[in-house]
């Protein structure tokens, strides 16, 4: 595959899943008989992208993403059911795909990963001590302003059942296939840029290292996995890459994590405005609407 044409699949695989996981997101809020436009979900999903990119522990995400609900007047206690039963739609299926690439790839996925990470973690032992040093800071630091922040959430669960409650079947049979799509497109984009090398590693492995270093991050204390991910991938947990593993490093980063804070700034702005944007990033956005399940938007 030519370098044009693994750069044409990456951006249709981050479009289908910014699709797929908007779609996803207002699926769910219409079964809670809330209508919100599609490009307003896009915009509010990728804002929410944005701010986990850059937060430690993913934090700023899900706060950013409820400011950015209140825009739409949905309420505060309905948009955290809606994040709710994303979550619970979604890591089941993650989790689920991973047991399965482990048992079909992990075993030939370490045979071929062992001999590269045993050899550059090595010399390198300083760098990991200094980044496990560095994670534990954060743990500590994001689960004190975890509790600081909660506020908000834990006032406005006190209506959140009477969404559930009112919850269909429909959006979460519909969530599932969506799910898998992002996934998938989520995880193709490594592989696709592998297959740009003269000897790429094993597409298996790959996929299975792929959807580890994708959705890893998601538990990583650093923004974005910031530095353990690196450490990972340059180590040879990607395979062997020859000598293209920044260039490779840089472009997947690229896709994956750049391009999705680029796009929720821009998005956010074109929806928001610049002022709002900036103070639904830090989560303290006001609600425009009551909180009321009487409030609800046919």
């Amino acid at each position: 595959m030519s370098p044009l044409q693994a750069h044409l699949v990456c951006i249709a695989l981050v479009v289908v899943d910014l699709v797929a996981r908007a779609w996803r997101f207002q699926w769910i809020l219409r079964g809670m008989r809330f209508k919100v436009s599609f490009m307003e979900v896009l915009a509010l999903n990728t804002v929410g992208d944005a701010a986990s990119a850059v937060t430690p522990l993913r934090l700023g995400g899900e706060p950013a993403r409820l400011a950015a609900l209140t825009h739409a007047r949905v309420p505060l206690s309905a948009g955290i059911v809606a994040a709710v039963v994303e979550v619970l739609v979604m890591w089941p299926l993650v989790i689920a795909v991973a047991g399965w690439l482990a048992l079909v790839y992990a075993p030939s996925w370490w045979r071929a990963a062992r001999p590269l990470l045993e050899s550059r973690m090595t010399g390198s032992w300083i760098w990991i001590a200094v980044a496990l040093a560095v994670v534990a800071l954060l743990w500590w630091g994001a689960v004190r302003l975890s509790a600081r922040s909660g506020g908000a959430v834990q006032r406005g669960t006190r209506r959140a059942w009477a969404y559930y409650r009112r919850m269909p079947a429909w959006p979460l049979v519909a969530s599932v296939p969506l799910t898998l799509v992002s996934l998938a497109a989520r995880v193709a984009i490594l592989p696709v840029l592998a297959l740009t090398l003269a000897s790429p590693p094993a597409m298996g492995p790959l996929i299975f290292a792929s959807l580890i270093l994708t959705y890893g991050q998601l538990a990583l204390p650093t923004p974005s996995g910031a530095g353990l991910v690196e450490i990972g991938f340059l180590g040879g947990a990607a395979g062997d890459m020859g000598a293209r593993y920044g260039s490779i490093l840089f472009v997947w980063r690229f896709y994956t994590t750049i391009l999705l804070v680029a796009l929720g700034i821009g998005l956010g702005v074109m929806q928001y405005g610049a002022d709002a944007v900036s103070a639904i990033m830090r989560g303290r956005s006001q609600p425009r609407g009551s909180d009321s399940v009487g409030d609800e938007r046919q």
